[in-house]
Order: C-alpha cells, then sequence, then structure tokens
C-alpha cells in the first residue's frame, strides 16, 4: 500500500498526505480526518526506515533521564511529551539509572535512528558523548545540568542555593545538628545539594552537617537511613534532615512514624526536594524546595525544536532557575 492509493482515497494530494504525516499540526482537521480514515481503511504502514533515510532525520525526540522511577523525571517527561506532541513530535523515554556505560548506549542508538534531537537530564553524562553529538551536529540540550562546554543549551535550578536556603531555614528554626540524607556524590545534582548544605553551615558557627550517604534516591533508602538514625541514642541523632529528593523525605516519614517518642518537626525538622504533588499529602506535609518540572520540559523541548529548525547554528542559551523554598509543617520547630 502507497502513499499515493491514501491521497485518491483521500482525495488530497501526496504532498498534503506527506504533510500530515509529518507535521499533522499544519493540516486542516477536515483534511487531517479524511487522511486518517483512508489510513485506516486501507491499513496503510509507513515505512519510517526509509522516510528517516531519505529526510536525514526523523520526528522523534530522546529523552534521557537519570531514573524514571523518581517521580520527579516522570513529571519532566510528561511536560516534554506535551510539549513535543503540540509540535508534531514523538518522544522516546529512556533512563540511565545513573550507569554512564548505559547512557553513552541509549545515545548511540538515538544517533543510529537519526532522531531530531536529544534532552539530556541525567547529570552522568560522559564529556565524550557530548562531544560526540556536537560533532554529528545532533541538537542536544541539557536539563536540570550544565553544559560543560559552548556546544549545548541548558536549563537547571541552582540546586547550590536550593539546599543553602533548606539548611538556612533549619538553621533558623533551632536547629544545629544537621544531616544531608541522599547520594551518591557522584550525581551532580546531589553533589552540588550537598555543597550548598556545607556553604549554609560553614556560615553558622556552632551548627554542624553530617553526610549520610544512600545507593539510591527512594522511598526505600530514606526508610533504612531513618531507621538507623532511630537506633542512635537520641543525643547523637541529627535534630535537621534535608533529604535528597522527596521520596528519600518520605521514607523518611514513614521511619519516625512508626516510633513513639520521636515526632516530626519537635525532635527532628525535615526538609525535602522536589516538591512533588504528594509532598503536601504525606503524614506530615513536607516542607521541601521546589522545581519547576512543568518549565524544564516545555523549555528544553523548544530549545532543541528551535535548534533542529535553524538554517545555521543558535547561539547557545544557559537557563538558570532560581529554587523556591516551600514551608510546611515538617520543618516549623518554632510553631511546637
Amino acid at each position: 500500500m502507497s502513499i499515493r492509493e491514501v491521497a485518491e482515497r483521500a482525495g488530497v494530494s501526496v504532498g498534503t498526505v506527506s504533510k500530515h504525516l509529518n507535521t499533522p499540526h499544519r493540516v486542516a482537521p477536515d483534511t487531517a480526518k479524511r487522511i486518517r480514515r483512508a489510513i485506516a481503511d486501507l491499513g496503510y504502514v509507513r515505512n519510517e526506515a526509509a522516510r528517516q533515510l531519505r529526510a536525514g532525520q526523523s520526528n522523534t525526540l530522546a529523552f534521557v533521564a537519570l531514573e524514571l522511577r523518581n517521580p520527579f523525571f516522570g513529571e519532566v517527561a510528561h511536560a516534554v511529551e506535551r510539549r513535543a506532541a503540540a509540535g508534531g513530535l514523538f518522544l522516546v523515554l529512556a533512563s540511565s539509572d545513573g550507569d554512564p556505560v548505559r547512557e553513552s548506549q541509549y545515545i548511540d542508538m538515538f544517533v543510529q535512528q537519526r532522531v531530531r534531537g536529544i534532552i539530556l537530564a541525567s547529570g552522568t553524562t560522559q564529556d565524550a558523548d557530548l562531544e560526540r553529538l556536537a560533532a554529528r551536529g545532533i541538537p542536544t540540550v541539557l536539563v536540570d545540568a550544565y553544559a560543560p562546554s559552548d556546544h549545548f543549551s541548558s536549563v537547571s535550578v541552582d540546586d547550590v542555593l536550593g539546599t543553602k536556603r533548606a539548611v538556612t531555614h533549619l538553621i533558623e528554626q533551632g536547629c544545629r545538628s544537621i544531616a544531608f540524607v541522599g547520594g551518591p556524590d557522584t550525581v551532580r545534582q546531589i553533589a552540588e545539594r550537598i555543597d550548598g548544605a556545607r556553604q549554609a553551615v560553614s556560615q553558622h558557627p556552632g551548627v554542624r552537617l553530617e553526610v549520610l550517604a544512600t545507593d539510591e534516591r527512594t522511598v526505600g533508602s530514606g526508610r533504612r537511613v531513618g531507621d538507623a538514625i532511630v537506633a542512635r541514642p537520641p543525643r547523637e541523632r541529627p535534630d535537621g534532615i534535608v533529604a535528597a529528593n522527596d521520596s528519600v523525605a518520605a521514607g523518611l516519614v514513614q521511619s519516625f512514624g512508626d516510633r513513639p517518642g520521636l515526632r516530626i518537626p519537635s525532635d527532628i525538622a525535615l526538609v525535602g526536594y522536589d516538591d512533588m504533588e504528594f509532598a503536601a499529602t504525606t503524614l506530615v506535609p513536607l516542607t521541601t524546595v521546589r522545581r519547576p518540572r512543568e518549565i524544564f520540559g516545555r523549555t528544553a523541548v523548544d530549545l532543541v525544536r528551535d535548534q533542529a529548525e535553524a538554517e545555521e547554528r543558535l547561539p547557545v542559551r544557559t537557563i538558570v532557575i532560581q529554587p523556591e523554598l516551600i514551608v510546611r509543617d515538617s520543618s516549623l520547630r518554632r510553631r511546637c
């Protein structure tokens, strides 16, 4: 079945059918409806591989996240998909799980498939992979990360400032023994959050910081660290905690909630990170640092699409968003 037969059945030109297949938003709704009906009636299936070879690129964007099981990246991916769909593009998702080798394999695959562009939100992308993408001229945008060279646009949040504000807030609430829970610090975002926590503590004599590292950033990781904290003598427990993300914070809430005589925030004040939807509905509503997932997604798609459609190289754009501390009950010791 050929595209010409589809055009004849729909009563349109071959060019109109091609436009509908490649950029459906540019075809009038009534015309698009006739084409879709003709495609369904005839059982037409486009040879995508051949089309990509002819065009030199596809209508597919690739999105590589650090971990799709983390609700933050899931919501960013959802925002990316909506923005891509509005422009007639499709989205392929991948998760590196913090493994640079696995991410490199995904990048190889996307290069072979001639994707329209790649959005990288892993924080662990190797310089060699970025150099390869730049050499091939594949539009690439970094999300939640800074570009290591002038070849790539990026959109990120100032994570150093985010945890600096969180720790300063805990200190203002009377906390003097603060823990940062999460890891590993080989992930750039985690390293920057730890740096922000250290900077805040360094400005307040008499306040100490410990880093309780985890291999993952999950609810289970938070529970395990919480159980270890509870096992300490009360005087050796932190009185304030900043979690690497809201999932870790939720695990800490679960662990502490099981223990009589240990209350949030009077015994341990708690701040999460990301401001996921569930943060306001945990057992104790969670103070957290908000990162704008919708803005990340929309901006990344717009940047990569602009690069793909430009006739000449566009100037690199580095967009850094200021984080916002959302204060809820989990940190307000002054009210206790």
